[in-house]
């Protein structure tokens, strides 16, 4: 009888070291890697650009994604649609100033991701993370897919939750066609 739970309880120390493997960590190839940014104007114009992936990687169990962490490099916003360079280098610098992300004082962005739930068998997540934008944290949830080891996500983000206040209704009244809306735009694919 002693054989037997002295058995029974190698068995259950030895499984339950299989049941709480850690999850994999897959490193974002950055080189390879994008983040696509737009804001618009809430009557008329937008602009666009890039913003780098500074480091990240992706927690992957059982082929499936469990979690992870990114930092955004906000010094690297760079605009993409304004072909004039003097009108292109005051926008950058005016995206990097105290009235918008502040860059000198918040030189990353980190987004957290701190749970995942698979949408279909395709590949498909939906992803609960926290995402900290000048120091200030708030929780978001968007959608991933992941294909060939590229995934690909579309996030909306509310500026004001995180302090942006140029020319934000959220903060200003009567602002008129110099209103900024308060939602911008990423588009992500990260290789890994």
């Amino acid at each position: 009888m002693k054989k037997i739970i002295n058995l029974l309880l190698i068995i259950t120390v030895v499984l339950s070291a299989f049941a709480f493997t850690n999850p994999k960590k897959e490193k974002v190839a950055i080189k390879e890697s994008t983040i696509l940014w737009k804001g618009k104007k809430v009557i008329g114009s937008s602009h666009s650009g890039t913003i780098d992936l500074k480091e990240g990687y992706f927690e992957i169990e059982d082929d499936l994604f469990v979690g992870g962490e990114f930092v955004i490099d906000m010094k690297s916003i760079a605009v993409t649609d304004l072909e004039n360079e003097n009108y292109k280098l005051k926008l950058e610098k005016h995206l990097k100033n105290s009235d918008f992300f502040d860059v000198n004082k918040f030189p990353t962005a980190t987004l957290i991701i701190n749970g995942v739930g698979q949408l279909t068998k395709e590949r498909n997540y939906e992803v609960h993370g926290t995402l900290t934008i000048k120091g200030i944290s708030n929780p978001i949830v968007f959608n991933i897919s992941s294909e060939d080891r590229t995934a690909t996500a579309h996030l909306d983000i509310d500026r004001s939750k995180f302090n942006v206040k140029y020319n934000s209704k959220s903060f200003f009244k009567n602002l008129g066609d110099k209103a900024i809306a308060d939602i911008f735009e990423l588009n992500i694919t990260l290789k890994y």
